[in-house]
């Protein structure tokens, strides 16, 4: 099962179209892992990483879920080059079971305990890539293995006991659920079987469940346990079409996603060859990503670079930067530290052009960036690695006083009003962007020093 299939590249038509895990292979190492709904659409759009590539491997699985299981315990196993890259600037996710009686189920991207007791302890599964799809994971799970999920137990029951998605340990709170013989113990049991087997699915144990799950069907049957057996075989089987059939990642659309889908492609189309006609580009433009800068005297400095596919926001490419390089604060040299540490990772793939928030200082130094793979590297910065098309990047740069766009190549700015409606928009929307998912990360860490502090 977790066995790749390797191809050479030059068959790269012959991957299947189904859900599963890939990975691209230079000689005998593993470069990256991944995992997709259909691997062979998937695979396409790593186009730098297939430049980088000998061979294409991959592992069908039955479903999305299993994907992203097999995914995260790959990359554990086997540690690929640019997955331990990727960490660099943004943390993985992780999923956290709390060894207690009535354990608690959570996602993280720290494998420790933000809490005053001490004593606790937690089991974390994981490394997990894509945190939508595993979050979508938990709560469709959570459906077959209702669990606790709130930090504090409340005094009173709250919406996920409504719905059947928690065993509730806090109705034990209650003066007529404390005179419910062996309820605690029920309560408890459940939950703990619930977490335990949840845990097992996410470390790729179905097998084991479902056989467990039988076992113990069998057993309720042989004693007259005829309501217990019924109620688990009702969970076999919500569990196997679950599973198999539960759609949790982007390329998993249904009908009226993709007609809006389409209608927002042509709307992009116009945009694009307008904003092809004002950067003077002939090529096509569908990825665009944006910077900034957010710090406080140069404390906590950090960068942010937000991705932007066909016009619409693309979260899942989003990536924060720690700023490491100390002094006074200098917006110019941060954004030079972010670009340098961006444009060392090849596997994030390579935008069409880059919005630097900031006058013409700022774009001259992201222009500058250009010419680092012939320079000698900084020696706080990590060397470059991989074939770099940064030269082929348009620049431009957007001050904020008078909304004033620089554009490499032009001598003057040219005032956003003066632009069509619809470019005006998409600037103003990649700036903001940038900096509210800055400034979200600097307030973060910020909060973090307080709690430290005290």
């Amino acid at each position: 099962m977790n066995k790749f299939k390797f191809i050479s590249k030059k068959k790269f038509e012959n991957l299947p179209k189904v859900p599963g895990v890939y990975a691209f292979k230079k000689g005998v190492k593993l470069l990256y892992i991944g995992k997709a709904a259909n691997l062979k659409e998937r695979t396409k759009q790593h186009k730098e990483l297939l430049s980088l590539t000998t061979k294409l491997g991959y592992v069908k699985t039955n479903s999305e879920i299993e994907a992203l299981i097999l995914e995260a315990n790959l990359i554990k196993k086997y540690k690929p080059k640019y997955n331990i890259i990727w960490r660099d600037d943004k943390n993985y996710f992780f999923v956290a079971k709390t060894v207690e009686d009535f354990p608690r189920i959570f996602w993280t991207h720290q494998r420790k305990l933000k809490t005053k007791n001490l004593k606790l302890k937690a089991e974390f599964i994981g490394p997990f890539v894509d945190g939508t799809a595993l979050k979508a994971t938990l709560k469709i799970l959570r459906k077959i293995f209702p669990y606790r999920s709130c930090n504090k137990i409340p005094n009173h029951p709250c919406l996920w006991y409504q719905l059947d998605r928690c065993p509730a340990p806090c109705l034990l709170k209650s003066k007529t659920a404390q005179q419910i013989p062996m309820l605690e113990s029920k309560i408890k049991q459940e939950d703990q079987r619930n977490t335990k087997n949840l845990i097992k699915i996410l470390q790729g144990k179905k097998t084991k469940v479902l056989k467990d799950f039988k076992k113990e069907m069998k057993k309720f049957s042989g004693v007259q346990g005829f309501e217990k057996a019924a109620k688990i075989r009702d969970q076999i089987q919500v569990f196997e079409k679950v599973i198999s059939h539960s759609k949790i990642f982007p390329e998993a659309v249904g009908i009226k996603y993709r007609q809006k889908e389409y209608r927002q492609k042509e709307k992009w189309k116009t945009i694009q060859k307008t904003l092809q006609k004002i950067l003077k580009l002939k090529y096509r433009i569908s990825r665009i990503e944006a910077y900034d800068v957010s710090n406080i005297q140069g404390q906590e400095a950090t960068g942010s670079m937000v991705t932007f596919i066909n016009g619409k926001p693309e979260k899942s490419q989003y990536r924060k930067f720690k700023i490491r390089i100390a002094g006074k604060p200098n917006d110019v040299v941060m954004l030079k530290e972010i670009l340098h540490r961006r444009i060392n990772h090849p596997e994030w793939g390579w935008p069409d052009l880059i919005l630097i928030d900031g006058g013409k200082a700022q774009l001259n130094a992201a222009l500058k960036i250009k010419d680092l793979r012939l320079q000698p590297t900084h020696h706080i910065l990590p060397p470059l690695v991989g074939p770099l098309k940064i030269k082929e990047i348009k620049f431009v740069s957007l001050a904020k006083k008078k909304n004033e766009l620089f554009i490499e190549g032009r001598k003057q700015p040219i005032l956003l009003k003066k632009l069509p409606r619809e470019i005006f928009n998409l600037i103003l929307q990649l700036r903001d962007e940038a900096h509210r998912f800055a400034i979200s990360y600097h307030r973060k860490l910020r909060e973090i020093d307080l709690r430290e502090s005290l």
